[in-house]
C-alpha cells in the first residue's frame, strides 16, 4: 500500500430521495479543479448513503429516484486523470430504504425499539449486522468491485456499530452458542463477535479480491476492541469532530492509534458544528489548528465536507480548506516517514474496561497535564511493546490482573519505572497491590472524602508552598512498606462532613499539622515506583486543580529528569517531537491555539495569538549541522549541550516547525 495522501476530504452525499435535483450542477472539470486549487489529494466518494441510495449506474439496488447519470464513476475517472485517489464510501449500519422495505432486518432494542428509534422521528433507523441485511451490503460491495475493477482505491465502511439487539437472527444465534439473551451481559459478549465477525467478512474478503485497495472499517473512535482483527484494516482513521468529540479525543485516540503499528490519517470536519450542517463554516484557525495538530503527531489529514444535493462544490468551503491544505502541502518534506519521538507511555483506561466515556475522564486529564508540561507520549496498552518508554503511566484506574502485572514486573526489571495514581496498581478486587514493586500495603478507600497533601523536605521539596493542598477527591489509604520513603503526606481535616457536624462552605478545614495516617506520595526503595494515593488525573479533568498538576509533573521529573523537550512556552503550547530516519533528521512542531467555551456547546477557536522569542531544547543523537525554520529554509542559530540542540524560535504564530539535521 503507497504512504496515505495527507491531503484528503471525506465527501459526504447523505441526500433524500424525497429531493429532485441531484447531481444538476455536476461537472466533472470543474469538481477535479476546485479539488486542486484546494489542495486536495484524496477525496472519498460516494456509493451508497443512509438514506439507501445508489450514486453510480447500472446496479441492482435502489439509486436516488432523481440522478440520472453514473455520478460515483465520473468522479472517480475525474480524480484519477488529475492524480486524486478516490476510496469509496459505503454505509453499513444505516440505510433507510432497506428499514423501510425490510424491517425484520432492523435492530431491535431489549425493550422491543425497532431500529434504535421512534418510527416517526426524523433520525436514522440501526440495522442488524447479524442477519440478511449484511448479505445485502456484501451483495452491494461486491458489485462496486464488479464494476470499477481496477479503478477501486479503496473502501470506507460506515456505522459499523452492533447494540444489543434481540431480533429473530440474534436471540436465535445467541441460543444455538449458549448465550442466554435475557441477559445485558450476554447480548454484549455476541454483539461483539457480531462485529469482529462482520470485519473478518468484509475486510479480509475484499483484500482478498483486491489486495492492493485501502480498507477501514468506521466506529468514530479506534477502541482497544479493534485488536483482534487489526489485520481487516489497512490503517486507522480517527473521526474527531471537536464540536462534538471535543478538543481531547484526536490527541489521545491519535496516540493510541499510531501505537498500534497502523498507518494513521486523523479526520475533522468543515462544519462549525457536525455533519450534515449545510452552509456553516468551521473558523479557519480552528482547521488550521487540527490539521496541523495532525501533522505534528504523524498523522495523515481529512476533512469532512458534505456536497449539496446538486452536486457542485462550494467555494467557500474550498477556499477554507484550501489556506490549510496549503500549509500542510508545504510541510510534506518533513512529515514524510516522520516517526514520532516519546519516552512516556500513558495506559489507556480503555484497554482494562473502566472508560468513563469515550475519552476516558483519568485519561484526559493526563493528556491535558502531559501537554501542559510539553512531554512527548504515547497512548498504550498492555500487548504494546513498553521496551521503548523510559516512564510508563497508570492513571487513577488501571487494576494488574496476573497478566499485567507480568508485564509490569518485566518492564521493571529491564529498567522502566512507573507512575501510578490511586486504584492503579490494585489487584482486580482491589484489596491489595499486585506487586510487591510498589513497596505499600492496602488499607482500602481513604476515610476522608476530602483530606490535605503537604510536601515536606524530601525529592519534592519547592514543588509546591510548604502548607497543606485540598485534595478534592476521595483517595486509598496505604501503607509504606519497609524501605519506602513517604514525599507528600496527608494531613487529616478535623473531621468528616456530615449532617451532624460540617464546618463551612465546602470541606472540613485541615488540622493544625495531624496527619491522616497515611501518605499522600511515595518512593519505592528501588527508586523506579511512584505512588500518588488520589485519582490526581480525573480531579484535574474535572477542575483543573493547578496544584495536582504541580504535584504530578514533579514526580515524574524525579522519574525523568532528561526529557526529550524541555521549553520556556507557555502551557497552552503544545511540543511534538518526530524523527526522519533516512533523513537524519529531527523535526520539532510547536502549536499554539486555544480553544475556548464561547457558547455553551463547545469549544471553538477563533483567535491566533503569536508567541515570541521561544526557549527550545530538545535531544538529538548527535550534534546536528544545521537547524532551519520549515518550510520557509530560515537557519536557526543553536548550541548543542548535554545532548540537547538548543534554540530560540523567533515567532509561533498558531505552528511553527524546526528541523535539525
Amino acid at each position: 500500500m503507497e504512504p496515505l495522501r495527507m491531503r484528503q476530504v471525506h465527501l459526504d452525499y447523505h441526500t433524500s430521495p424525497a429531493i429532485g435535483d441531484v447531481g444538476a450542477d455536476w461537472d466533472a472539470q470543474r469538481f477535479v479543479e476546485t479539488l486542486q486549487r484546494a489542495h486536495v489529494n484524496s477525496v472519498t466518494c460516494f456509493a451508497r448513503c443512509h438514506h439507501g441510495m445508489v450514486y453510480y449506474r447500472p446496479t441492482r439496488f435502489p439509486k436516488h429516484p432523481s440522478l440520472t447519470f453514473n455520478l460515483l464513476g465520473e468522479q472517480i475517472v475525474a480524480c484519477h486523470q488529475a492524480g486524486i485517489r478516490a476510496p469509496i464510501y459505503i454505509t453499513v449500519g444505516l440505510d433507510e430504504a432497506m428499514a423501510e422495505e425490510r424491517p425484520e432486518w432492523l435492530e431491535v432494542s431489549p425493550q422491543g425499539t425497532l431500529g434504535n428509534t421512534s418510527p416517526v422521528a426524523a433520525r436514522w433507523k440501526k440495522l442488524c449486522l447479524n442477519g440478511p441485511y449484511l448479505d445485502y451490503v456484501w451483495e452491494q460491495t461486491m458489485e462496486v468491485i464488479e464494476l470499477f475493477g481496477d479503478d477501486v482505491d479503496g473502501f470506507f465502511f460506515d456505522i459499523i456499530h452492533q447494540g444489543e439487539c434481540t431480533c429473530r437472527y440474534c436471540r436465535g444465534d445467541m441460543v444455538k452458542q449458549g448465550l442466554r439473551p435475557e441477559l445485558a451481559e450476554d447480548r454484549q459478549r455476541f454483539a461483539h463477535d457480531v462485529l469482529e465477525r462482520y470485519r473478518r467478512r468484509f475486510g479480509h474478503g475484499v483484500l482478498q479480491l483486491k489486495p492492493d485497495v485501502t480498507v477501514f472499517h468506521n466506529t468514530g473512535h479506534i477502541p482497544p476492541s479493534f485488536r483482534p482483527t487489526l489485520d481487516t484494516f489497512t490503517h486507522l482513521e480517527v473521526e474527531s469532530l471537536p464540536s462534538g468529540w471535543g478538543y481531547e479525543h484526536f490527541p489521545v485516540t491519535g496516540r493510541y492509534a499510531r501505537a498500534l503499528n497502523k498507518p494513521v490519517l486523523g479526520m475533522t470536519g468543515k462544519f462549525h458544528t457536525a455533519w450534515g450542517d449545510f452552509a456553516s463554516y468551521k473558523n479557519q484557525p480552528a482547521l488550521e489548528y487540527e490539521c496541523l495538530q495532525m501533522v505534528a503527531n504523524g498523522a495523515a489529514c481529512s476533512v469532512g465536507d458534505q456536497l449539496p444535493p446538486r452536486g457542485r462544490l462550494e467555494d467557500v468551503v474550498y477556499d477554507l480548506i484550501g489556506s490549510v491544505y496549503a500549509r500542510v502541502e508545504a510541510l510534506e518534506p518533513w512529515t514524510v516517514g516522520a516517526v514520532p519521538q516519546v519516552d512516556i507511555g500513558l495506559f489507556n483506561v480503555e484497554a482494562v474496561g473502566l472508560e468513563d466515556g469515550r475519552v476516558d475522564s483519568a485519561n484526559a486529564g493526563a493528556l491535558r497535564m502531559l501537554t501542559e508540561g510539553h512531554h512527548q507520549f504515547d497512548v498504550i496498552d498492555g500487548e504494546c511493546d513498553w521496551s521503548g518508554y523510559r516512564v510508563v503511566i497508570l492513571p487513577d484506574k488501571v487494576p494488574l490482573d496476573d497478566a499485567l502485572a507480568a508485564k509490569v514486573q518485566a518492564y521493571l526489571d529491564q529498567g522502566g519505572r512507573i507512575l501510578a495514581s490511586f486504584q492503579a496498581g490494585l489487584t482486580p478486587a482491589g484489596d491489595s497491590f499486585a506487586l510487591d514493586a510498589f513497596g505499600l500495603g492496602c488499607q482500602g478507600e481513604a476515610p476522608y472524602e476530602a483530606d490535605y497533601l503537604r510536601v515536606g523536605a524530601g525529592p519534592l521539596e519547592g514543588a509546591l508552598p510548604a502548607a497543606p493542598h485540598v485534595i478534592y477527591e476521595r483517595g486509598m489509604a496505604v501503607r509504606p512498606l519497609k524501605g519506602t520513603q513517604v514525599l507528600a503526606d496527608v494531613i487529616a481535616p478535623y473531621f468528616e462532613r456530615t449532617w451532624e457536624h460540617f464546618c463551612s462552605h465546602r470541606q472540613t478545614p485541615p488540622t493544625h499539622d495531624q496527619s491522616a495516617g497515611y501518605p499522600g506520595i511515595t518512593l519505592n526503595a528501588a527508586g523506579n515506583v511512584i505512588y500518588l494515593a488520589h485519582p490526581l488525573f480525573t480531579g484535574y479533568r474535572q477542575q483543573a486543580t493547578p496544584w495536582y498538576k504541580k504535584l504530578v509533573l514533579a514526580a515524574l521529573k524525579l522519574l525523568l529528569p532528561d526529557p526529550l523537550t524541555v521549553t520556556d512556552a507557555p502551557s497552552t503550547a503544545q511540543v511534538t517531537m518526530l524523527r526522519q530516519e533516512e533523513a537524519g533528521r529531527t523535526v520539532v512542531h510547536l502549536l499554539h491555539y486555544i480553544p475556548e467555551r464561547r457558547g455553551l456547546a463547545f469549544d471553538v477557536i477563533e483567535d491566533v495569538i503569536p508567541l515570541f522569542e521561544v526557549g527550545l531544547a530538545f535531544q538529538t543523537p548527535r550534534p546536528p549541522e544545521k537547524v532551519t525554520l520549515v518550510p520557509t529554509g530560515q537557519p536557526l542559530p543553536f548550541a548543542y549541550r548535554d545532548g540537547y540542540v538548543h534554540v530560540t524560535v523567533p515567532k509561533v504564530r498558531g505552528h511553527q516547525a524546526l528541523a535539525a539535521e
